[in-house]
């Protein structure tokens, strides 16, 4: 789906995925669980980029990517963003 046939929710979870993937990228600090919120946000950009997400793999997604960076603190309003 592309224009205004796209569903609006498909469009705010790519919008905050994107934007959380440019804030872990920009953070300075490495962590133990980095690559799993890395690889666990590309699926989820994946996903949304094709339109209609897996309810059940992008939940499982979310929640790996809310146990690899749920702790950082300068990371948690973009993490918000994409669980919204």
């Amino acid at each position: 789906m592309t224009g205004s046939d796209e569903d609006p929710r498909v469009a705010h979870l790519r919008a905050a995925v994107s934007r959380l993937r440019r804030e872990l990228a920009a953070h300075p600090a490495e962590f133990t669980d980095r690559g799993i919120a890395e690889d666990e946000l590309a699926a989820l950009a994946e996903m949304a980029h094709g339109g209609t997400p897996e309810v059940l793999r992008m939940r499982r997604s979310l929640l790996l990517v809310a146990g690899a960076i749920g702790s950082v603190s300068a990371l948690a309003a973009g993490l918000a963003g994409v669980r919204g």
